[in-house]
């Protein structure tokens, strides 16, 4: 609850940098780059636990399976999820794992307005795999064991 609570309170800044481009811009004639990257790395923090949190509520888009009322169906459907799902988070966190580790470790900048936060939106990509992967398997864990 606290993970959904914390995203859904990301929207406010969000929403104030997007809408303070504008006076940045017509009035100040300055800073609109770097409301524009802060609500892009506030973007991408948010999507990355909005991901998580959808799919750990079930809404997010994911194989339907007509409903039916043995076990092995539900439990068929978690198995394929997971099949679905973990090895891409893998095989994503491994591709991208280099590119994220030089990122940080250089503290990348955004390109226009040289803010150094740039990094954090390749951590959040990292961030979204994992809870992926621990939720689906989690969810697998739990189907095997026999439990809901």
């Amino acid at each position: 609850m606290r993970l959904r609570t914390l995203a859904s309170l990301l929207v406010i800044p969000l929403a104030i940098l997007l809408f303070a481009q504008w006076p940045l811009r017509e009035w100040v004639q300055a800073y609109t780059r770097q409301a524009n990257d802060m609500a892009q790395l506030i973007f991408a923090v948010y999507v990355a636990l909005a991901v998580y949190a959808a799919s750990r509520n079930g809404t997010h888009i994911s194989l339907e399976v007509k409903k039916t009322t043995g076990e092995s169906q539900a439990s068929w459907r978690i198995y394929l999820q997971w099949l679905c799902v973990v090895p891409w988070t893998f095989w994503m966190m491994w591709s991208w794992y280099g590119d994220v580790l030089r990122s940080v470790l250089g503290l990348e900048r955004f390109p226009d307005s040289n803010l150094p936060a740039y990094f954090i939106i390749k951590i959040s990509l990292l961030l979204m795999l994992l809870l992926l992967a621990t939720h689906y398997t989690r969810r697998a864990w739990r189907a095997l064991r026999g439990q809901p």
